[in-house]
């Protein structure tokens, strides 16, 4: 991991809700331009911490978060930080896909629209990037004009991602992106995670083992709030140095 420049680090990262710890002194890196996987049963702080990496928990009344996020050196939580710039930077795809109900062109431009773009010719080539970079172009080229939510479930995941593509995020985070996917749609977004991450930084949520085998790079175990164990997803998964992440990952526990 050493020789991977760091995109995005934590240090003594604690998240609480209401005063129940979720997060508890996290300190982990993330390589640039690889695929950073976060395992762990339901309730162990994977999506809480994803959530840290572009301040998507600064909405959540009682949340109280203490430590260091930084990307490129640079503190995320520092006061004269912008949330919005930040997310721009740190795109996000959520578990199910969320369309918003317009044509699919309006979908994709509207994260450069928000952020000042106005040029129609240009639009038209950043919708056109955007969905070839998300696979989608070839499928709905000639349906620009309609509904976001006639399209299948695994194009409007792919949608989703062409959005947060849109605005040109150096990291992309995914939480659970395939899990209401069947599995040709899941096999499409797997087949895009390696194909996005010669450009982008990206981070995982997936409870499917399987899976964060197959498409990422570096995988972290989590585990009531603690990160038990973080490494070479190879090394990880056919050696892992706790026992803790021996027994999920074999099913002994979870």
């Amino acid at each position: 991991m050493s020789e991977t420049p760091v995109k995005m680090r934590t240090h003594e990262l604690s998240v609480r809700y209401d005063g129940t710890l979720a997060l508890d002194r996290i300190t982990l890196e993330i390589p640039e331009r690889r695929v950073t996987a976060l395992i762990g049963p339901s309730g162990c702080g994977k999506s809480t911490f994803l959530r840290c990496l572009n301040r998507m928990n600064d909405g959540i009344r009682g949340a109280r978060i203490s430590g260091t996020v930084m990307i490129d050196g640079e503190p995320i939580y520092a006061s004269d930080v912008d949330p919005v710039a930040l997310r721009r930077r740190v795109g996000m795809v959520f578990q199910r896909s969320n369309p918003f109900p317009k044509s699919v062109f309006d979908n994709v431009a509207f994260g450069p629209r928000i952020h000042g773009e106005r040029d129609r010719s240009r639009l038209r080539e950043i919708v056109e990037r955007s969905l070839e970079q998300a696979a989608l172009w070839g499928e709905v080229k000639d349906r620009l004009d309609g509904s976001a939510l006639d399209l299948s479930g695994g194009q409007q995941q792919r949608l989703c991602i062409a959005r947060a593509l849109a605005v040109q995020p150096e990291v992309l985070l995914m939480d659970e992106p395939a899990s209401a996917l069947d599995p040709i749609a899941t096999a499409h977004i797997e087949e895009l995670i390696h194909e996005l991450k010669s450009r982008y930084t990206i981070v995982i949520v997936t409870h499917n083992l399987q899976q964060a085998a197959r498409v990422s790079d570096v995988t972290a175990y989590f585990y009531l709030g603690r990160l038990i164990e973080i490494g070479a997803t190879d090394k990880l998964f056919t050696n892992p140095t706790r026992s803790e992440t021996e027994d999920y990952i074999t099913g002994r526990f979870g």
